[in-house]
């Protein structure tokens, strides 16, 4: 494990995955999920799909590719470009067992930099190849809720920078399906945590106002604000009465259940040109 540090905070990474595993604060508070029987990871990175497809294959040019959930990404290992007290960056090329699933070459760099209490991180995709690329990546990072021995579960909640209304996309065997529900104990611009909400897999949310989701205890005397404005779509999901909240912002999402396929028309993909650059990144600020 590779280890970030400054005045504020301790952040742990693993080469495998370029995996977000710890983050200590000089509080006393490690705020990552530490991987238990519930759920073994802590943060993993979503490439080049998020979430599930239509019989875990997608078509390319006519040719069918295959693809399990949240795509390979996370199952392979980073290599470490450039490291310093406070940044780290992770690279991850294509290569034969990547083309044999996904016929594009690519660079795929995640960027972890603190700044005081902030932990920022940044995704940058390469095409290296000479025709357009088409992809979607996310986060998955997954916050230990309670934070503190005395808390509970249910003295936390997720709070939106905006009062908006949480209108939740269902999943129907990890595929969206076409209708939407109004996401269970919504108060003001505040949603209480109780296991329930996940017991019908993730909260699956488009097209938010709100910049930031801060998760915080009763009074907000610690918790974390995130920000997912370079984000479209945001998933909130929790393993079944698991001590944990993930908060993972995707460009991207599941196949819808009547989707035909076609990765150029997937809802929700990004399209990279030859040889082009992009870019998008979250923070997180942990008190």
């Amino acid at each position: 494990m590779l280890r970030l540090e400054n005045q504020y905070l301790s952040i742990g990474i693993k080469p495998m995955g370029a995996e977000l595993c710890s983050v200590r604060h000089t509080n006393g508070i490690e705020y990552m999920w530490q991987a238990e029987a519930a759920w073994p990871k802590h943060s993993p990175v979503l490439f080049p799909i998020v979430g599930t497809l239509v019989n875990n294959t997608y078509y390319y040019q006519q040719q069918a590719y295959h693809l399990p959930r949240h795509g390979f990404a996370r199952e392979m290992r980073f290599m470490p470009t450039l490291l310093s007290e406070t940044e780290a960056l992770f690279t991850l090329c294509s290569n034969a067992n990547t083309l044999a699933v996904y016929p594009f070459h690519f660079r795929l760099h995640l960027h972890y930099h603190l700044h005081h209490d902030t932990l920022a991180c940044t995704y940058m995709v390469e095409n290296t190849s000479d025709t357009e690329m088409y992809f979607s990546i996310g986060g998955h990072p997954a916050f230990a809720v309670p934070l503190l021995s005395t808390e509970q579960y249910s003295d936390y909640q997720l709070r939106f920078s905006e009062t908006e209304p949480l209108l939740r996309w269902k999943l129907n065997n990890g595929l969206l399906r076409n209708d939407t529900e109004p996401v269970t104990g919504q108060v003001g611009n505040s949603l209480p945590l109780q296991p329930s909400l996940f017991y019908e897999d993730a909260i699956v949310l488009k097209d938010l106002q709100s910049d930031i989701v801060s998760l915080l205890n009763t009074d907000a005397s610690h918790g974390i604000d995130f920000r997912i404005k370079e984000f479209p779509h945001l998933g909130i999901w929790g393993a079944k009465d698991a001590p944990f909240v993930c908060i993972e912002p995707w460009c991207g999402h599941a196949d819808p259940v009547n989707h035909a396929q076609d990765i150029t028309q997937k809802p929700g993909i990004e399209k990279l040109e030859a040889n082009g650059f992009w870019q998008r990144g979250w923070t997180a600020r942990f008190f």
